[in-house]
């Protein structure tokens, strides 16, 4: 083993403690000391230096059958995490060096190598390897471009448009031709980013009226694509303004993820039929062969400035659970970031 900096005796951690009911509550998570762990062989420790926060893991903090195993009651919970080495038992992978890795939520974690993806704190900043760099990236990528099957010419809407997959979204389709890029969001500040800064042709605040309305009016001809990181409203307005072989790629639903009963469906599906148009659901996870594809074409767009992007920075460990709870709440703007 490599010779190691003097490191603290304990680690802070969270934990999930019971599975949360509608909105997860504080009493739901315990935040706890724990020893700091040494690497076995083929392991490397890492100090996390930024965690990542997102929408999918409120589907892991319940038991239900899903896509992702659920946090398991009394242990670390698990989230992206970028960090220094400062022990290393692993060929490849050097103290001072960077990795990404999926063992967020505390403040020190023992990564074996074949789960740390080495990242150049210089070719761009550390956090946004967990964003427009990162997993949230990919994701706006994989979605429009393969799932939704984007072409030039398409008119693309785009739901959650302020947040860190949807603003991706909807720079990205505008670099690749679209005729026009219509974007919700839930303020009017938000509304202003997604116009002045991102570029969207139009974008509208959904609490200000129906959203069906609203988007009809942001798109008199119809839309050929819709990214779906809402569900609800926004999915019903989106079949509602829907062209002839339109495509629906649903990427989330966080305005149902808190719900204590089963949200009511579109109820105009049957539109579907006339439009020819289709719906369907993506995983970033089954899309990781773009990620060299993304990373060659996306990289040079961030560090010329085409392809914009913002965070929302928290700091300290303590703070993750309410850094998290904020996501949920539609505090970010941008990708949410715990910098520890």
């Amino acid at each position: 083993m490599t010779d190691t900096p003097t490191l603290p005796a304990v680690s802070r951690e969270w934990h999930l403690v019971s599975r949360p009911v509608g909105w997860p509550k504080p009493e739901d998570f315990a935040f706890v000391e724990a020893e700091v762990p040494q690497p076995g062989e083929g392991q490397v420790l890492v100090r996390n230096k930024y965690l990542s926060v997102d929408p999918y893991m409120r589907g892991r903090m319940s038991d239900a059958k899903s896509y992702a195993a659920p946090f398991e009651l009394g242990k670390v919970m698990q989230g992206g995490a970028v960090g220094e080495v400062v022990a290393s038992n692993a060929e490849g992978l050097s103290v001072g060096d960077h990795v990404l890795h999926f063992f967020g939520w505390r403040e020190y974690a023992v990564v074996g190598a074949k789960n740390a993806v080495k990242v150049d704190a210089q070719a761009a900043p550390l956090s946004t390897y967990l964003g427009v760099l990162g997993m949230t990236g990919l994701t706006a990528y994989a979605g429009l471009l393969r799932t939704a099957a984007f072409k030039e010419g398409d008119t693309v809407f785009v739901s959650g448009a302020a947040g860190a997959v949807g603003g991706q979204v909807g720079q990205i389709a505008k670099l690749k031709g679209a005729s026009r890029v219509i974007g919700s969001a839930g303020s009017d500040e938000k509304v202003k980013l997604l116009t002045e800064e991102y570029g969207f042709d139009a974008a509208f605040n959904y609490k200000d009226g129906p959203v069906a309305q609203q988007l009809r009016a942001a798109a008199p001809d119809g839309i050929d694509v819709y990214f779906d990181n809402v569900g609800g409203d926004h999915l019903e307005a989106a079949i509602g303004s829907l062209n002839e072989g339109g495509r629906i790629t649903v990427c989330g639903m966080i305005s149902v993820y808190n719900d204590t009963e089963p949200a009511p469906g579109p109820k105009n599906l049957a539109r579907l039929i006339a439009t020819r148009g289709r719906i369907e659901g993506f995983l970033v996870g089954d899309h990781y062969d773009l990620q060299p594809q993304f990373v060659q074409e996306v990289a040079p767009w961030v560090a010329s400035g085409e392809l914009k992007y913002r965070e929302t920075v928290v700091e300290g460990i303590e703070n993750n659970l309410e850094a998290f709870l904020g996501v949920l709440r539609g505090d970010n703007t941008g990708k949410m970031i715990v910098k520890l």
